[in-house]
């Protein structure tokens, strides 16, 4: 059974984190140019400097559609990221998915914030030894056009987040939605463009019956980047992530919005307070 924590009624709309795993990622390089006295009283890390993060998927169901956003690593991630990130998977997203009754052709939708392969890696399994096929066989893959273009031909920076090669098959199935902004996707259910981490990241919005729930994607991965200088050193446009945020935080504090990161293991969902000129997350308690 689903803790409650880990799960959210937004009017219509059932909302489950799903975890695909826990990995390690160096602190300093999570946390840019904030110095590692301010951030780590937020997120401990180990002897190596490393803290630990979440690959957070959310189940969206609602009227007549399923929908999972994001798809984590998944399961045939090759063993040199498994080794440098030490990757911890069990059960993970598919596992997950079969413990609540799920199977693979029941999801409608997959909403990716963005293609580096901790967030898309689940999208596709393997059909072969360099064969890859659509790990959701009945779902359209919406993720924005830009980001389709960029994963397919990455810039040199960036390269290493992506893997052009299993991403493939989604376009080769027809099973490909590129969206170009702000994007209706169903009924209450809206990708927002969220610039900054890469030039096409997007988050997603739900809203029914007054309510609203906005997934940050890794414009904000968890919630001890709350605070607006605290941007990862892997964002491509900081500056824009810098200016999407406070947009964002100023709309969730006034409409009060739920919210939820990519990478947060100890909170699946929050609000965002504003104190002064500072904001706050506030965890959603049992």
């Amino acid at each position: 059974m689903t803790p409650p924590a880990e799960r959210l009624e937004i009017g219509e709309f059932e909302i489950t984190r799903i975890l695909d795993g826990t990995f390690l990622v160096d602190g300093g390089a999570m946390f840019g140019v904030v110095p590692r006295t301010l951030w780590e009283k937020r997120a401990i890390p180990d002897r190596e400097n490393r803290i630990v993060l979440a690959l957070n998927c959310y189940l969206i169901r609602g009227p007549e559609v399923t929908i999972l956003v994001e798809t984590g690593v998944g399961p045939d991630v090759d063993r040199r990221y498994i080794d440098f990130y030490s990757f911890r998977r069990e059960p993970g997203l598919f596992g997950k998915l079969q413990e609540i009754g799920l199977r693979p052709d029941d999801v409608d939708i997959i909403v990716n914030s963005h293609l580096h392969f901790d967030h898309c890696g689940g999208n596709t399994v393997r059909a072969g030894e360099k064969e890859w096929t659509p790990a959701f066989p009945k779902a359209v893959y919406a993720v924005q056009r830009g980001e389709w273009e960029q994963a397919g031909n990455p810039v040199e920076r960036d390269r290493p987040s992506y893997i052009p090669a299993r991403l493939k098959a989604l376009a080769k199935g027809g099973s490909l939605s590129l969206l170009d902004g702000d994007t209706v996707i169903r009924d209450g259910v809206e990708a927002v463009l969220v610039p900054g981490h890469t030039a096409f990241h997007q988050g997603l919005k739900v809203t029914s019956r007054g309510r609203t729930f906005f997934y940050f994607g890794d414009t904000v991965p968890t919630s001890a980047h709350i605070d607006l200088p605290y941007i990862m050193s892997y964002d491509l446009f900081p500056v824009e992530t810098f200016n999407n945020k406070k947009a964002l935080y100023e709309r969730a504090v006034e409409e009060d919005w739920t919210v939820a990161f990519s990478h947060d293991l100890r909170h699946a969902f929050g609000r965002i307070h504003k104190a002064g000129r500072r904001y706050e997350f506030i965890p959603l308690t049992e």
